[in-house]
């Protein structure tokens, strides 16, 4: 059993978060134009610190916080981990092109928020909680899509914010009926319930509540808005829409599936490899013959998302599906906010021939992007490649073997999308790339890149602490 207590403290890395992005409002508003860095800066503070603190908890048992709403545990710490290092990397590509911008503050502002919404899903161990967090997690993103306010930055936000409405008011409706269901809204409450609850009533929920989650996810079906959203927001908004929600939406997914759903009637697994294997390869698809860079990224992530959703469906099967979905997040997240980063450091560079030359021109930024690629591929030593062996593995161990065979059989199509990117980027002839997205976007470029290879090389250590139970 775990301990439940009201401490705050279990919540400092989300209290710091808040409280930076507060004090960041307030400063907005009272610091002159030249100066608003001040806030990004705070809100890189609040990250380190946060990241900090999250360390540390990791290191003690697992707890429960605020009658059990909120789990500690290594699902939430790594969680918190990733997000907050992404959350950095995201204002870092930010400084230069936000510089002396009218709303620069308010940009720090709502990144920090969107955030902490993927925080709170990652712990949220109520289905109350975790439709606030759903909410804090997706109006700030909203804003963030449209924040240039011109033509494709309305368009983006606006089917974004559609779709997002539309998933949302269908997880309230799915979260009711799970109540009405369960008599309750904590997990361990609505585990036990489920039991001998109506499973048509406990199928009718778990289709709302999945709506919403897979909107944050960015899985099929609530995938549509993904392409759009992305190419027409703007490259660092782009980069916290394809992972930082993702995090906390597949942590809230896998506590969904280990906690509430493992013991009901309801063929939960079998219905999130469906989505797992559709995702892969829906993604694959539309992202075979994109031209655009940020909309090509777009529909990989789609295809990432089928394979994080595979130790999800074996949540409560394997004993490797915890870990897998951790160490594969982790993975993701720092190698996507790679490619990202050189999409930053290149904002004239808007379809693949526009990166022919860079390889002559710029080639640490070359690598750094060959890596990335290779590294969503899942080519090693990268750390995907390792991420994309342990959930493999963890499907064959959890009976589904035929998700990991097609998960292979995509990992091998998608190299020819990713070799479309590379091929004019190593090559020497034809037009060169434009750099100008500042030194800061290439230095973080350049670590995304070192950290995705030696998270592959040092797989083994992580995956030991990445294992711990959680809490229930």
């Amino acid at each position: 059993m775990t301990e439940m207590n009201e401490n705050p403290l279990d919540l400092l890395p989300e209290v710091l978060l808040a409280a930076s992005a507060v004090l960041g409002l307030l400063l907005g508003s009272w610091l002159p134009r030249a100066r608003q860095w001040i806030v990004g800066l705070l809100a890189s503070v609040a990250c380190v610190t946060g990241i900090v603190a999250a360390s540390v908890a990791a290191a003690q048992p697992a707890t429960t916080a605020f009658g059990e709403a909120f789990a500690v545990d290594p699902v939430t710490n790594t969680s918190r981990i990733v997000v907050l290092g992404g959350t950095l990397l995201v204002l870092g590509v930010s400084f230069r092109p936000l510089r002396r911008d009218p709303r620069e503050a308010e940009f720090y502002v709502l990144v920090q928020l969107a955030a902490l919404g993927a925080l709170m899903m990652a712990g949220a161990q109520d289905l109350l909680l975790l439709a606030a967090a759903y909410l804090l997690a997706s109006i700030p993103a909203y804003t963030l899509a449209g924040f240039r306010k011109d033509g494709p930055g309305t368009e983006a936000a606006l089917k974004y914010y559609v779709i997002g409405a539309l998933l949302g008011v269908l997880m309230l409706t799915g979260i009711t009926v799970l109540y009405a269901a369960g008599r309750g809204t904590g997990y361990p409450l609505l585990g036990e319930a489920f039991r001998d609850a109506p499973e048509a009533l406990v199928a009718a929920g778990a289709i709302g509540l999945l709506a919403g989650v897979l909107f944050k996810a960015g899985g099929v079906p609530a995938h549509f808005w993904v392409p759009d959203a992305v190419q027409g927001s703007s490259a660092p908004v782009a980069a916290l829409l394809t992972t930082l929600p993702k995090v906390g939406a597949l942590a809230a997914f896998f506590r969904l599936g280990d906690v509430v759903f493992a013991d009901s009637a309801l063929p939960w697994p079998a219905l999130v490899a469906v989505l797992a294997a559709a995702s892969m390869t829906l993604g694959n698809l539309g992202a075979f013959f994109q031209q655009d860079v940020k909309r090509l990224l777009a529909y990989s992530t789609i295809s990432q998302v089928g394979y994080l959703l595979m130790p999800v469906a074996v949540a409560g099967r394997s004993d490797l599906a915890q870990q897998a979905l951790l160490y594969y997040l982790a993975a993701y997240t720092v190698t996507n906010l790679g490619a990202f980063a050189v999409v930053c450091a290149l904002p004239g560079a808007h379809t693949l021939d526009d990166y022919r030359g860079l390889a002559k021109q710029r080639p640490l930024l070359a690598a750094s992007l060959v890596v990335c690629l290779l590294g969503l591929v899942g080519t090693p030593p990268t750390s995907v490649f390792l991420g994309k062996l342990e959930v493999f593995s963890a499907a064959f161990d959890g009976g589904y073997a035929w998700l990991a065979v097609l998960a292979a059989a995509n990992t091998v199509a998608s190299l020819f999308y990713y070799l479309r990117w590379i091929v004019p980027t190593v090559s020497r002839t034809g037009a060169q790339a434009q750099t100008g997205g500042g030194r800061a976007a290439r230095l973080l470029a350049y670590a995304a890149a070192a950290v995705s290879l030696g998270l592959g090389l040092a797989g083994g250590p992580v995956l030991d602490v990445l294992s711990g139970p959680i809490s229930h």
